[in-house]
């Protein structure tokens, strides 16, 4: 309760405003039998005159309209209450998943963090809103009701004393069978939504490998599933009604029944106390306590699947957040001049990892320098350089910049003074301008269009229709991948970090492209450190350092010449690209 008090507070006025209008209701539909019975007792013993029955009409009409105005206040405050409630907790829910770190992130599927947001979010929202409209509307009723029944007539009420509690124990036994079968719906539901996903972001690969046969497969699959959760569930909760209503028509059958033969017998003995209006207005009340308690069940129905939902949200909050602001860091620390060292780094991805990623590494990187990271695929070099802006944390050793430890810096000091090109290139939707302004929002015009320059996308920008302004798809869709590559190094370099770092980020562009931004690199960016990683010797041949890495360690270091001399993994990767350019001299060119 403590946690989702939080969402209440602010809009504690709609949640007591919205009940309290329903009981204006409750109270029309407590009136409204006494003034039925008043009608009937006067047709059929003829009690009133005209007058008195005009103005019964008058107090009937003037009732129903008081409950319309509570109900229709009831449904405003109650749909005020939620949809503001849903929207807090669905914008806490996206600020906890921005501040996750890579690896609490690799915990939840993105299918499944998108549907907790969405879809489940929304279960919670709905059950609110029908609990506000129901919670002291329903036992207002049932109350209500029982209280007039057993006044109208005690003997009679033992009728529902026998029904009433067999149906709640029916509706007990539903919905304790159907409760764990809504959870299993909504991971269904993360499995669906993870196929689609995945399908639409890469339909380009689909269909250059022809695949679309094996995605529709795939789908097929994860609808079928959802599909077989959603009916388990719904086979179970169908019952739900027609057992209510079965109990209705039983408990209604037996009080005309009995409560006939009441009002011939009193007829008869000249007693009045228990004529047909009454029985007329106990029947309605009968009636009012049903439907009192199909309303609760309905609100149980729903809660049961809400839980669920409630419980994959609270998944999603309660979820540690392993990198934050550590208790050392320093607020007014920043990047100044971007030396980096290393110092007995090890790093696990999982805690009970018998192998490291990276094994005991000891490295120094001067401020300023331009260095090359190159190596097999999967030896670590990502994840040596994701601990720089700490993505990940290491599980010994540490990692200083300019002799801090990363730790001291806050995160936001610390990732604004370190500007990263990742291997997957991602362009959000929106212009070519509004993604550039991604690495400096408040950067010239003059600016933008010199880091494009710097980056060799200028050109290519300028030939597009709008220019700056053009409309980028999701992911960049509608620009080639080299003209992908070369916006999200244009956008690190508006940053104007201390640290940059090109992880892969030129392999889409040819070789003079990415020598004019290596060029670009030397005089913008002189007294930056710059960190490459590559797969073409090329793009490192000229850097101040190179590192070679194999298997989580760092096998050798120095210049090209040095490391040809004296590297088997560097002339291994030199010669293979020798005999794959068919004679080259390394940089791509014949000999």
């Amino acid at each position: 309760m403590k946690k989702w008090m939080k969402y209440v507070k602010p809009y504690l006025l709609y949640f007591i405003l919205g009940p309290l209008c329903m009981i204006i209701e409750v109270i029309g539909e407590v009136l409204m039998p006494l003034y039925l019975a008043e009608v009937i007792n006067g047709a059929v013993y003829h009690t009133l005159t005209n007058e008195q029955s005009v103005w019964v009409m008058v107090k009937m009409i003037g009732t129903a309209l008081i409950m319309m105005i509570g109900g229709v206040g009831g449904s405003y405050f109650g749909a005020k209450a939620s949809v503001n409630f849903a929207a807090d907790l669905r914008a806490d829910l996206f600020r906890k998943v921005q501040g996750y770190s890579f690896a609490n992130i690799d915990k939840f599927s993105t299918g499944s963090l998108v549907t907790r947001l969405t879809n489940d979010v929304t279960q919670v929202q709905m059950f609110v809103n029908m609990m506000l409209r129901m919670m002291l509307r329903s036992p207002g009723m049932l109350i209500g009701g029982v209280i007039m029944a057993v006044s109208l007539s005690p003997s009679l009420s033992v009728v529902m004393a026998v029904t009433i509690p067999l149906l709640l124990g029916a509706i007990a036994f539903i919905i304790a069978r159907g409760m764990p079968r809504f959870s299993k719906m909504q991971t269904k539901i993360d499995a669906l939504n993870s196929t689609v996903q995945e399908n639409i972001t890469n339909v380009r690969v689909v269909k250059s490998f022809v695949r679309e046969d094996f995605e529709s497969q795939k789908f097929e699959k994860a609808n079928k599933d959802l599909k077989s959760a959603g009916m388990s569930a719904m086979k179970n909760m169908i019952f739900m009604q027609p057992v209510q209503t079965f109990f209705m028509y039983i408990t209604t059958g037996l009080v005309i029944w009995f409560g006939s033969q009441l009002v011939i017998s009193n007829y008869d003995a000249g007693i009045t106390n228990f004529s047909v209006g009454e029985l007329s207005s106990f029947i309605n009340y009968v009636s009012q306590i049903l439907f009192s308690l199909m309303m609760v069940t309905m609100l149980l129905m729903f809660s049961s699947r809400a839980l669920a939902s409630a419980k994959r949200i609270s998944a999603v909050l309660d979820e540690k957040i392993d990198i934050i602001d550590s208790a050392e860091a320093d607020e007014s620390a920043t990047i100044e001049k971007g030396k980096i060292e290393f110092k007995n780094v090890t790093y696990r991805y999982h805690k009970n990892s018998a192998e490291p990623v990276l094994d005991n590494i000891d490295l120094t990187i001067p401020a300023g320098s331009t260095v090359g990271i190159i190596g097999s695929t999967g030896c670590g070099k990502t994840t040596l350089v994701s601990l720089i802006p700490r993505l990940y944390d290491t599980d010994e050793g540490e990692v200083l910049i300019d002799g801090r430890n990363v730790k001291e810096y806050t995160l936001y000091n610390l990732r604004e003074g370190v500007g990263m090109v990742l291997q997957k290139n991602v362009l959000f939707s929106g212009t070519i301008e509004e993604n550039l302004r991604w690495g400096d929002e408040d950067a010239t015009d003059e600016q933008m269009f010199a880091a494009a320059e710097s980056a060799q996308a200028d050109k290519f920008v300028k030939n597009f229709t709008h220019g700056y302004k053009t409309e980028l798809g999701q992911g960049g869709v509608n620009v080639s991948g080299g003209q992908k590559q070369r916006l999200c190094i244009a956008r690190a370099l508006l940053k104007n970090p201390k640290i940059i770092i090109l992880d892969d980020s030129t392999s889409a562009v040819d070789t003079a492209t990415e020598a004019q931004i290596r060029r670009a690199f030397r005089e913008e960016l002189a007294e930056s450190t710059k960190i490459i990683i590559a797969q073409r010797i090329s793009s490192v041949k000229d850097a101040d350092m190179i590192i070679v890495m194999d298997d989580g360690k760092i096998t050798g270091i120095g210049h090209h010449d040095e490391l040809m001399e004296s590297n088997v993994e560097y002339q291994e990767i030199y010669n293979s690209q020798i005999s794959g350019s068919e004679g080259g001299n390394g940089d791509g060119k014949k000999s």
